[in-house]
């Protein structure tokens, strides 16, 4: 990722990125595929996900969700 981002490749890369409309995750951090520049992630790409693969990523979205509201719970933090 790192080469992708300091050579500014433009290659397709798994990564953390803030989804807003994408996969209909409605404002949350997931690990998708994304193209990222030399001033960070460019594009979010968004595939066809079949329905076994779908659940998958709706079980971590949730996952981290729940991780999210447990670190606000414990240090108060607000987004």
């Amino acid at each position: 990722m790192v080469e992708a981002v300091v050579r500014d490749t433009k290659r397709l890369v798994p990564c953390v990125a803030y989804c807003d409309s994408e996969y209909g995750v409605g404002g949350s951090d997931v690990g998708v595929p994304v193209i990222p520049g030399s001033t960070g992630i460019e594009r979010i790409i968004q595939l066809d996900l079949q329905r076994e693969e779908r659940a998958g990523l709706d079980k971590s979205i949730d996952a981290v969700k729940e991780l999210v509201a447990a670190m606000h719970g414990l240090t108060g933090w607000k987004a």
